[in-house]
């Protein structure tokens, strides 16, 4: 099955568009920007932090034929963005298993990911490995992520589903 061309990142113009990774995916063709709900793919995995099941690889059937939606808002925001804006809508809500991150502004914090980063290690999960690096190879710090999680991607990319993911997890948070 093909994996559509581009995620679409929801972008909410909350943060320093300087350092705004997604900006800089849409810049290059590898991210599709979009800034009102409806313009979602409807059954898409919406990566979501507050959700309470875990992207796994049984995931990746969707990914691949409805797509990935990032949501790039502020850290301040995201859990009104996520419980009043985004919940009863028609997407699969994911959480991400925890990740540290490696962009410059929360290198070494736990779970505060980039949207970049968030894309990537979807996509590693799933098994779409080589579109994993492709997105990071944008940032000169981007391959470093992978260097940085490798041993908890590879665990988790070879987990059957979320409840395994989130017992695996246990073991390197």
């Amino acid at each position: 099955m093909r994996i559509p061309d581009q995620p679409v990142v929801l972008h909410l113009d909350q943060d320093d568009p300087k350092k705004c990774t997604a900006r800089k995916l849409s810049r290059l063709g590898k991210a599709r920007l979009v800034q009102r709900f409806h313009e979602l793919p409807h059954g898409a995995v919406v990566l979501d932090p507050f959700s309470e099941t875990a992207l796994s690889p049984a995931d990746g059937g969707t990914i691949r034929s409805r797509g990935i939606v990032a949501v790039d808002c502020s850290w301040v925001e995201a859990e009104r963005v996520f419980s009043d804006v985004l919940k009863g809508r028609h997407f699969l809500h994911r959480a991400l298993p925890m990740l540290m991150a490696s962009n410059p502004t929360k290198f070494g914090k736990w779970g505060e990911l980039s949207t970049l980063e968030a894309l990537a290690a979807a996509y590693y999960i799933v098994g779409e490995r080589d579109r994993a690096e492709d997105l990071l190879s944008v940032y000169n710090w981007g391959l470093r992520f992978l260097e940085v999680n490798r041993e908890p991607l590879d665990a988790y990319s070879e987990c059957k589903d979320s409840a395994e993911v989130v017992r695996v997890q246990s073991e390197f948070y």
